[in-house]
């Protein structure tokens, strides 16, 4: 690829990522069900707010333009946020810049106001105050700050179910000499588990495996809170949930307030499950030796146990207080499909063929020379759905394949057969497990409460998800 090529593709990177800042900052102001007074004072709070752009930069941005992002995603939805990748040259000249930059290495408590009036002294014009604060910050010659003092924060629980999950992820016991880690997602209001899964790595394809089955069952929450790690902040997570019109909220460095209540919940989980698990030969307690066994353990501690006890703080039964909202509408499978999935950008050749991770796909020749999305599971390489400027393209049809899912979906390895050890004592997984299968009988539907909707879904769209693993 040329270094035009890769210069286009940062670009359309770069306006991807722009798009999905607008989202993330107009969310909560663009929600329908709030009065026109309600609108006006949280676009005004947003406007005197600093926030943090997609380049990193600590930005103000209008009201007026809040507004104009307000409306441009209600005629347009997602993608009308997103804006040009043109490139867009720099309109300070270069020899302001670096008396600018000199000007601030030369004594670091000057403020871009004050270094904003030495240039006008000297050179007759000056760029404006933020243009100095962005160049500051973005070459890291911002000066130190004071230290800020500690805040107090009351207790706060969201007011309904649905309305705030709660999302973070707990490093667990060893399985047949693995690491593993748990996904989960808790709401609010009810402290009830929506969503779970065991697994060998902390990445974006286990989270998926926790949260597309929660969004399926329980509904679409408005808020998921998360911190800062890894796979919390990829741009699939990113996708998915301005996809499902979900506002994304993460932790502020340093600043975890609001995630006590799945800290907590952690900790009853390696009290009451993880310690009943033996993570070595010779241990006390069930010697697991696969993933599905250790989902399943913990899909029965949860409903049986966890769910139908009194917490508390809330002074009810998790199930029950979340079940008291119900029913939750839940997203359709075409919607919830592509939501999960993910995408790429190439420029078709003059052959009409594409290249993605080794992969070589035929397209419509009308589409020679232009950059198109693809659009995929990453779990399977061999069925690309192509779009241009957001539009439906196609397909694009497998000519030459060398690998079948995407380098990033790694599936969880296999595990060996099951050792033979004799145990001695009681079992307490394996009552729970007895326990949530005599008395539920079967899985609560939670879907099923949710009304039928009334768009006919096209069967024909395949729906495939991250997060199917062994």
């Amino acid at each position: 690829m040329s270094k035009k090529d890769d210069d286009e593709a940062a670009r359309t990177e770069r306006a991807r990522r722009i798009g999905l800042f607008r989202y993330m900052l107009i969310r909560e102001a663009a929600d329908p069900s709030l009065t026109r007074h309600q609108r006006g004072a949280l676009v005004r709070k947003l406007a005197q707010a600093e926030h943090i752009d997609a380049d990193g930069r600590p930005v103000r941005i209008s009201r007026y333009t809040i507004d104009r992002w307000i409306l441009e995603w209600r005629q347009g939805g997602f993608d009308a946020l997103v804006p040009s990748p043109r490139q867009s040259q720099p309109r300070t000249p270069p020899e302001v810049v670096e008396l600018a930059m000199a000007l601030k290495k030369e004594n670091p408590d000057r403020a871009a106001a004050q270094v904003r009036r030495i240039l006008r002294a000297q050179m007759g014009w000056a760029p404006d105050e933020r243009t100095l604060q962005r160049m500051f910050h973005k070459t890291g010659l911002v000066a130190l700050k004071r230290a800020r003092p500690k805040d107090s924060f009351g207790r706060f629980e969201a007011d309904r179910p649905n309305e705030l999950w709660v999302g973070d992820a707990l490093h667990g016991p060893r399985i047949d000499g693995r690491k593993t880690y748990l996904f989960a997602f808790l709401d609010d209001h009810s402290r009830a588990v929506v969503g779970h899964r065991w697994g060998f790595m902390e990445d974006t394809v286990r989270l998926a495996a926790a949260l597309r089955p929660a969004l399926a069952a329980r509904g679409v929450p408005q808020y998921i809170y998360v911190d800062n790690g890894s796979a919390f902040v990829d741009s699939w997570l990113l996708r998915a949930c301005a996809k499902l019109g979900i506002k994304l909220v993460h932790s502020a460095p340093g600043r975890p307030e609001g995630r006590g209540k799945i800290e907590r919940f952690f900790r009853t989980v390696n009290g009451e499950f993880t310690v009943e698990i033996a993570s070595g030969a010779g241990e006390v307690g069930r010697e697991i030796t696969d993933l599905a066994e250790m989902n399943r353990l913990f899909t029965a501690w949860v409903e049986n146990i966890y769910h139908r006890r009194m917490h508390s703080e809330t002074k009810a039964e998790p199930l029950a207080r979340w079940m008291a909202g119900a029913p939750f509408p839940v997203p359709q499978p075409a919607a919830l499909a592509e939501a999960f999935r993910w995408s790429e950008n190439r420029r078709v050749a003059k052959t009409a063929t594409i290249s993605l991770h080794g992969n070589r796909y035929q397209v419509d020749p009308q589409l020679v020379g232009h950059r198109v999305e693809l659009v995929f599971d990453p779990f399977d390489l061999t069925v690309l759905r192509v779009r241009l400027d957001g539009k439906d393209a196609g397909t694009a049809s497998p000519f030459q394949i060398e690998r079948h899912s995407h380098p990033k979906a790694k599936p969880e390895t296999p595990a060996e057969e099951p050792k033979t050890t004799t145990t001695t004592g009681i079992d307490y997984l394996g009552l729970v497990d007895t326990a949530h299968s005599n008395h539920l009988g079967q899985k609560i539907n939670y879907a099923a409460l949710a009304p039928a909707p009334a768009v006919t879904v096209d069967l024909t769209t395949e729906d495939t998800s991250p997060g199917r693993e062994a």
